[in-house]
């Protein structure tokens, strides 16, 4: 195999600003043209792409769809719509979410005092704060021995009434039936 010396491809002498694009050939091919050994000073080629005359004009005259541009129009008001939907949805969930938040808060503070003052009641009603006011303000005593009276019952635990009453055939049969229950 021959080995080939041509390094074109680590040539960088070929991307230089100064050299016509698209020129493959090597640096010592293009030392030895003339305008660069007569004059010395080497050549730029202008980097501008000029368009035919009918391109340009073609460019010039396009109009634009006004059906493209209603339609995409539309398409944007309503992705604008439907985002400003979504954030003033956003908005006021938040701000519900606020109002439920300090509604349980003040509930729980309610909560709180309600038991509190559910145990100062208590405390006030105790059987020693009731004999205590009793006893100063309204001036009362426990009740003694002597005070008291016991009943017995000798027959039971009967009670009779005893009322004169008109008493009809109605009457009767209803209290009939009323002792027929008891």
């Amino acid at each position: 195999m021959a080995h080939n010396n041509n390094n074109a491809a680590y040539d960088l002498s070929l991307f230089d600003e100064e050299t016509s694009y698209g020129s493959a050939a090597p640096k010592r091919d293009r030392e030895e043209t003339p305008e660069k050994s007569s004059s010395g000073a080497r050549k730029k080629k202008a980097k501008v792409v000029q368009l035919p005359e009918e391109e340009l004009q073609r460019i010039r005259l396009r109009r634009h769809n006004p059906i493209k541009i209603a339609l995409s129009t539309i398409c944007a008001l309503v992705i604008s719509a439907i985002i400003g939907a979504i954030i003033v949805g956003q908005v006021q969930l938040t701000e519900l979410n606020q109002q439920v938040i300090t509604a349980q808060a003040k509930l729980e503070d309610t909560q709180s005092i309600y038991i509190q003052n559910q145990m100062k009641v208590e405390a006030n009603l105790s059987n020693a704060e009731i004999e205590k006011y009793v006893q100063e303000e309204l001036g009362m005593t426990k009740a003694s021995n002597a005070q008291k009276e016991f009943v017995t019952l000798e027959s039971g635990d009967k009670a009779e009434v005893s009322s004169h009453r008109e008493e009809n055939i109605f009457t009767k049969f209803i209290e009939s039936i009323k002792n027929l229950w008891s």
